[in-house]
C-alpha cells in the first residue's frame, strides 16, 4: 500500500521537518511540496494525490478555504502553530490536526490514522469499480439506481430508450448514442441502430442474429464485423 502525498506550507522549515518525517515512512511517498498555496492548489487539483499535508494559516489562500475549493479533496492533514482552528478543521472531516513543531512520534500516530482511512477509501472505490451503476430517471421525481451488470439490452424508441434487465424494463428520455457512450466499452456493444447489448449476456450468435435471455436480436450489416471481433476479443 503506497500513499502519495503533497506538502503545502509557506514556512520552509516546516516543509523540511515534514520531508524528514516522510522519508522515514516506507509506504508514504512525497510527490511534491509547495510554499505557494496557489501553485499547490493547481497541482492538487490536476494531479491524483492520496494525502495532503496543508498549513492552515497561509497568505493568498488559507488551508480552510483551500479544502473547501477542491471538488474531490484527498485525505487532509492540517498543520499549524495555532490551536484555534481545530474545531473548524474537524468540521471539514480532516484526518488529523498537527501542531507545530511536529514530533516524529506525533507524525507516526497521524500516519497510522491516515492508513486506516486510506484502506477504507480504497476498498470503497474498488467495490464501486467492481459493481458500477447508473441512475436513470423513472419520472420527474424518482431516480432509479441500476447496476450495469443487470442490464441486458438497451433498445431505441426514437427519442426514448427501453432499458431491459432480467426483471424489469425502464423507459427513459435519451438517445441510444449518448446513452451507449456512458457505458464501459468493454462490457457493452452497439449491434444495430436500435440496439446496444451487454456482451456477457449474449447466449448465441448465428449469422446476423444474436440471442439474449431467449430473445433474438438482429445485428446490423454495418455492425456485424465489429460485433464478432468484440466477442472474440472478450473470450480470448
Amino acid at each position: 500500500m503506497e500513499i502519495s502525498c503533497v506538502i503545502i506550507d509557506d514556512e520552509p522549515l516546516a516543509i523540511a521537518v515534514l520531508k524528514n518525517h516522510i522519508s522515514q515512512i516506507n509506504n508514504v511517498v512525497l510527490k511534491a511540496s509547495f510554499s505557494n498555496p496557489i501553485e499547490g492548489f493547481n497541482y492538487v487539483k490536476d494531479k491524483k494525490t492520496d494525502l495532503l499535508f496543508l498549513d492552515i494559516n497561509m497568505p493568498l489562500l488559507d488551508g480552510i478555504n483551500f479544502v473547501k475549493s477542491l471538488d474531490d479533496p484527498p485525505l487532509i492533514v492540517f498543520t499549524t502553530a495555532y490551536e484555534k482552528y481545530a474545531v473548524e478543521s474537524f468540521e471539514l472531516e480532516v484526518q488529523d490536526y498537527l501542531l507545530k513543531p511536529i514530533s516524529f512520534q506525533r507524525f507516526l500516530k497521524c500516519i497510522k490514522k491516515v492508513e486506516k482511512s486510506y484502506k477504507i477509501k480504497h476498498n470503497l472505490t474498488r467495490h464501486a469499480l467492481e459493481n458500477p451503476y447508473i441512475f436513470i430517471k423513472k419520472n420527474n421525481k424518482t431516480l432509479k439506481k441500476i447496476f450495469l451488470n443487470e442490464i441486458l439490452v438497451i433498445e431505441s424508441l426514437k427519442d426514448y430508450l427501453k432499458v431491459k434487465t432480467k426483471t424489469n424494463k425502464y423507459i427513459i428520455h435519451s438517445t441510444l448514442t449518448s446513452f451507449t457512450e456512458q457505458l464501459p466499452a468493454d462490457n457493452f456493444i452497439r449491434i444495430h441502430r436500435s440496439f446496444t447489448v451487454a456482451i456477457d449476456k449474449i447466449d448465441t450468435i448465428t449469422g446476423n442474429q444474436l440471442e439474449i435471455d431467449g430473445i433474438k436480436y438482429s445485428i446490423g450489416r454495418t455492425y456485424i464485423d465489429d460485433v464478432k471481433q468484440k466477442i472474440l476479443d472478450s473470450s480470448s
